[in-house]
């Protein structure tokens, strides 16, 4: 900066050299402006000769100075003097509006004269409707009595179901049992989610303002914060600095929302530097950004192939290198074209073998095609390294946990959660470690319960559900009257003996109907269910068995067609345990109609209050509440089980809500 303080005192020498100039004319000409007026009242000349500036000395020292200024400029930009793309970057640190820049608009929010901008759903509410028809049904799984769809939605936020794109599912288990622990993508990975995250912003093409994070970081750690706001990552390889102009006016038009104007931008580029990798990930991202505003799978599917472009091309910048093919991973996941996206993983892997986050993404991709022992096997080889990887701790603890190894998952999950790495701080994990600890007898239990509860995680301690709607009305227990299905309790307990008759036959017919409750949600004892509606649909070959039953409920869409229950037979055998446990969803509310019921030693807590059931009578509760059976009796219980739609539900919600 040498030549910007010879610049400056220059200045000073010219511009007293014009004041002495000035004074000397001022003299001669005997100046009677008040300017040289003000000089003498404050002293002036003892001889009576007034000093000052004439107007001719005064414009010729401004354009001395202007002079000197506009060449001062000149010279920092011509010998590049000052480093913008660095100031540039550091302002970008108050960036409050979230475009990616420091402009008018930020400074306005950081005045207060502003409000801070919120990302929102780059798509309709829940009660939208997709714009498309998926392309492949949804496969059915069969779903037991109080089983768990264990995901990341939020209890305390509302929920935008049907907010995605349609999901192909050619190679993806939906259903996601309790204590099977089947495994779903954490936020913004999954099949079904609460949120949406618009893709990555890598803010036009300038490195310094894309900073890369690694999930295995804590997020609250200042000195892994500054480590990693150090990491600049490289987008652009030597070629791409040479069209850098062009490649910025394209992702301009990206970033202010024009989406279609921007990709044709980026195929104009592609077309004319082929060889361009930036290029081809500015097609790319704004291909995923159509999609979701088209709402289109083919359209992503377009985009999923651009990535794999990117990574094809000749001398990719590593940085841009794993964006694109994390991206491209975290697409196929979308679409649920899951061993898709473990293909890409185990790729990012082999060319990053080093990046323990993309080992752990590789985990989640083993567990996402339930393939739990090379999940395993990857968080040992993580943790091994990394001891204290929090995430790699929480999907180990998960794992064992799945495999029945109560114990020994209790203390991966607990200090996962207590690290704070990101991808931790999940509701499943908080209920599998407060599951896992009732079992072994720890009291510690609620504690994590409560906790899951103060971060959002659930809607109270005893309202543990994780597919959820926002706002709907919470209680355990529920009278006819207050679900406004009083018309099928009434159809129920009229019609019971004829219910029970038809289960009864079905027993002694065919017992390989009744199929065991596989979902480890028992402690001890011997309890079976017969399923005539599953996720709205009729099973036909079980409704031949009870006709007349089925025939029945057919009259009452409100059970019939809830999509996210089921109506079923469920016999229980003394001596049996069903361990505390929640539902899935707040959707849904539970009718239990008793058939054969014994006097004594059948009991069933829902929150903290029990019941007993009655031969002829219903018993309705929301199963989303932690309950409990127990049957001590002398002989077999059976129960006629329906699901039902939550009353506050509208209309709209409840086509468009996802089966579960």
């Amino acid at each position: 900066m040498a030549q910007r303080k010879n610049a400056k005192s220059s200045g000073n020498s010219s511009s007293s050299g014009s004041g002495s100039g000035s004074t000397s004319a001022g003299s001669s000409g005997g100046s009677s402006s008040p300017g040289a007026r003000r000089e003498t009242k404050h002293g002036g000349h003892k001889n009576g000769r007034k000093g000052g500036l004439s107007g001719t000395s005064f414009f010729t020292w401004f354009m001395v100075i202007a002079l000197l200024g506009v060449w001062t400029s000149v010279a920092v930009v011509w010998f590049d003097l000052v480093d913008y793309e660095e100031v540039l970057g550091k302002l970008g640190i108050y960036d409050a509006d979230g475009d990616g820049d420091f402009d008018v608009d930020d400074a306005k929010v950081l005045l207060g004269l502003k409000e801070r901008s919120t990302s929102e759903p780059a798509v309709p509410p829940e009660e939208a409707e997709p714009h498309a028809e998926p392309e492949e049904l949804v496969p059915v799984e069969a779903e037991t009595e109080d089983s768990y769809h264990v995901e990341e939605t939020d209890s305390s936020e509302p929920v935008v179901e049907d907010e995605r794109l349609h999901h192909d599912t050619d190679d993806v288990t939906y259903q996601v049992y309790e204590e099977q622990a089947v495994y779903e993508p954490p936020e913004n990975e999954g099949i079904e989610i609460t949120e949406v995250t618009a893709p990555p912003e890598d803010n036009p093409v300038e490195d310094s303002q894309v900073i890369v994070e690694e999930t295995n970081r804590k997020a609250d750690d200042p000195e892994q914060k500054a480590k990693v706001k150090k990491k600049k990552p490289k987008l652009l390889n030597k070629f791409d600095k040479t069209i850098k102009a062009e490649l910025d006016a394209a992702e301009k038009l990206r970033k202010r929302g024009k989406i279609e104007e921007a990709v044709n931008a980026f195929k104009e580029l592609v077309r004319k530097y082929p060889q361009s990798p930036r290029a081809r990930y500015g097609k790319a991202q704004c291909e995923d950004d159509l999609a979701e505003k088209r709402r289109s799978n083919e359209v992503l599917r377009g985009a999923i192939k651009t990535y794999q472009e990117v990574a094809s091309l000749p001398d990719v910048p590593a940085d841009l290198l794993k964006l694109s093919l994390k991206r491209r991973s975290d697409r196929q996941q979308f679409l649920g074209h899951m061993r898709g996206s473990l293909l890409t993983l185990q790729r990012l892997v082999q060319l990053f073998p080093n990046d323990t986050s993309l080992k752990n993404d590789l985990g989640v991709g083993y567990l996402l095609i339930g393939d739990n022992d090379n999940a395993k096997k990857v968080y040992e080889e993580v943790l091994s390294v990394t001891p204290n990887d929090g995430f790699a701790k929480v999907h180990y603890g998960f794992i064992l946990k799945a495999q029945n190894k109560i114990a020994e998952s209790i203390p991966y999950l607990k200090e996962g959660i207590e690290s704070g790495d990101p991808g931790t701080d999940d509701g499943r994990f908080y209920f599998h470690l407060g599951d896992a600890m009732q079992r072994v007898g720890n009291k510690e239990a609620y504690k994590w319960y409560e906790l899951g509860h103060k971060r959002g995680h659930f809607a109270s301690v005893w309202q543990r559900s994780l597919y959820n709607v926002n706002g709907l009305k919470a209680q355990p227990w529920w009278t006819p009257k207050e679900t406004g299905y009083t018309e099928l309790v009434k159809s129920l307990e009229r019609n019971w003996k004829l219910i029970r008759d038809e289960g009864l036959a079905v027993m002694d017919k065919a017992k390989g109907l009744f199929l065991p409750e596989d979902e480890n949600l028992r402690e001890k004892g011997d309890w079976s269910q017969f399923t005539l509606w599953q996720q709205g649909r009729r099973n036909e070959n079980a409704c031949k068995g009870a006709p007349k039953t089925c025939t029945l409920l057919e009259k009452f869409p409100e059970t019939t067609g809830c999509r996210r229950g089921q109506i079923k037979y469920s016999i229980m055998h003394p001596g049996t345990h069903v361990w505390p446990h929640t539902g899935p969803t707040n959707c849904r509310l539970r009718m239990h109609l008793g058939l054969v019921i014994p006097k004594e030693g059948c009991k069933i807590r829902c929150a903290n209050e029990t019941k007993t059931w009655e031969e002829g009578k219903v018993l309705i509760f929301d199963d989303s509440f932690e309950h409990e059976v127990w049957q001590d009796a002398s002989s077999f219980r059976l129960i006629f089980i329906v699901d039902v739609w939550h009353p506050e539900l509208t209309p709209q919600q409840r086509r468009s809500l996802p089966a579960i």
